[in-house]
């Protein structure tokens, strides 16, 4: 009888071990399929990020090529806004009359320096805003004055140009002062 106690529960402890082996296994599995789990996560958020980096990156390099491209258009825009004081005054030198020949040399050579400093000019894309005839357009000329209207002239009608205006490329650098008829 003993030996039947004895055998059984060596049985019974063999089916226990075997059933904790079993168990053991399935935890592991289960373990290992968590981590698994786990991982791909990670991994899908790091290529997210990756993602998202990458994107960033393309972004700052657009935005500083835009940058370049808009600062080297505009580059001359300082120098030319501290030029046009002296070109006005150039073109004010140009209005006086002159009676004698030195008087007639003088105005030519300031005539010259004049139209070699808007060659110049030109050539950095600075342009003479056209007003004389124009409609008003406030975005290039600021009215001074208005006058009534007179016979073959339209409303809105720029009919003096008191100062020239300047722009750079489509920015204006200066608008031009005008009479407008009303």
């Amino acid at each position: 009888m003993k030996e039947e106690m004895l055998q059984e529960e060596q049985a019974t402890t063999e089916t226990t071990q075997e059933a904790t082996e079993e168990t053991g296994a399935e935890v592991e599995e289960v373990i290992e399929v968590s981590k698994e789990e786990e991982l791909e996560v990670k991994v899908n958020e790091l290529e997210d990020q990756l993602l998202r980096v990458q994107a960033e990156m393309i972004n700052m390099r657009n935005r500083n090529q835009k940058e370049r491209e808009l600062a080297a258009r505009y580059r001359s825009q300082d120098l030319a806004k501290e030029l046009l004081p002296a070109i006005d005054n150039l073109e004010r030198a140009l209005e006086t009359e002159v009676t004698d020949e030195n008087g007639e040399n003088l105005k030519k050579g300031v005539e010259m320096v004049r139209d070699s400093l808007l060659n110049a000019l030109n050539a950095s894309g600075v342009e003479v805003i056209s007003a004389l005839g124009e409609t008003f357009d406030p975005n290039l000329h600021q009215a001074v004055q208005t006058m009534p209207v007179s016979e073959g002239q339209a409303p809105d009608e720029v009919i003096h140009e008191l100062q020239k205006g300047y722009k750079l490329h489509d920015r204006v650098l200066r608008p031009t002062m005008v009479i407008v008829a009303q």
